[in-house]
Parts: C-alpha cells; sequence; structure tokens
C-alpha cells in the first residue's frame, strides 16, 4: 500500500494506525502533518476524506486555506471554491445560518464562491459528492472561461 500523499511505500503496521485514526492511507509523516492540522484547525474527520477523494479525481485541493478572515475547510484556488463542511447540519440555528450567509457573502466579494456540505454526505456519499463538486468545478471553469 502507499501513501495518498506522496505515494511513499507503507508498512501494514503504518497502514493500521493511520486507517484507525484519520481513515486515510497516509505514511507516518503525512499521518502527523494530518493530525497537526486538525488539532490546530478543528478540521473535520470528514474533510480529511474528501480532500483525499477530491485527490484521487484529480483536483488539486488545498486544506485549511485562509480566505483573509477564517480558515476554510477545503479550497479549490484555481475555479475559486471554497468547500465547508457542516458537522451539526441538523441543528442549526439561526445565528449560524447568518453568520453562514455573511461568510458566503465575504468569500463572494473576493471572488470565491462557498458551498457547504452536510457531514453525512461524505461519510455515506464520498463517490457521489466528489461527482457533484466536480461538476461545480466545470461549471465554475466554463464561467470563468466565458469573462
Amino acid at each position: 500500500m502507499t501513501c495518498k500523499d506522496c505515494g511513499k511505500e507503507i508498512s501494514p503496521q503504518q497502514l493500521k494506525v493511520s486507517k484507525e485514526s484519520i481513515g486515510v492511507e497516509l505514511c507516518e509523516r503525512h499521518t502527523r502533518l494530518i493530525k497537526k492540522v486538525i488539532l490546530d484547525n478543528d478540521t473535520p474527520i470528514d474533510a480529511i476524506h474528501l480532500f483525499y477523494a477530491l485527490k484521487e479525481a484529480g483536483v488539486h485541493p488545498m486544506l485549511e486555506w485562509w480566505d483573509g478572515k477564517k480558515s476554510v475547510d477545503i479550497a479549490i484556488s484555481r475555479v475559486k471554491l471554497n468547500i465547508e463542511i457542516d458537522q451539526n447540519y441538523n441543528m442549526i440555528t439561526h445565528e449560524q445560518a447568518i453568520n453562514d450567509l455573511e461568510d458566503a457573502m465575504h468569500s463572494f466579494k473576493n471572488g470565491f464562491t462557498t458551498i457547504r456540505i452536510p457531514h453525512l454526505a461524505i461519510k455515506y456519499y464520498l463517490d457521489e459528492t466528489v461527482e457533484n463538486i466536480l461538476g461545480i468545478i466545470s461549471g465554475l471553469k466554463a464561467n470563468i472561461k466565458a469573462i
């Protein structure tokens, strides 16, 4: 098995460690780096899974990208797309809804589109989620060319 980040061969023991702690096949170095990102930014584990699934699909995502106001779970800068993972999608308050709208407005003013994805979509429908994001990327690329 190889690391999904660097392609380095990983041992069965390291595979077990990375799969149990993060859910992705990573070498010791990248397991350590991703754990640090999670701790430093409170990154949802579902964002990590989506990040690596997008990389596997040929997209060049960035994890915990700073947009000038806050850290975004995943950014795809080539098409100016920010992706936020909603952890408690079913328990949103009106204050959080307004904050989310203000964040989206801030991103939009800077030329970025922000989408929010419920963590359950990633947990249970990762392939379909990636397909839909690829469709969004395709649409954004077409709009960029039109301008």
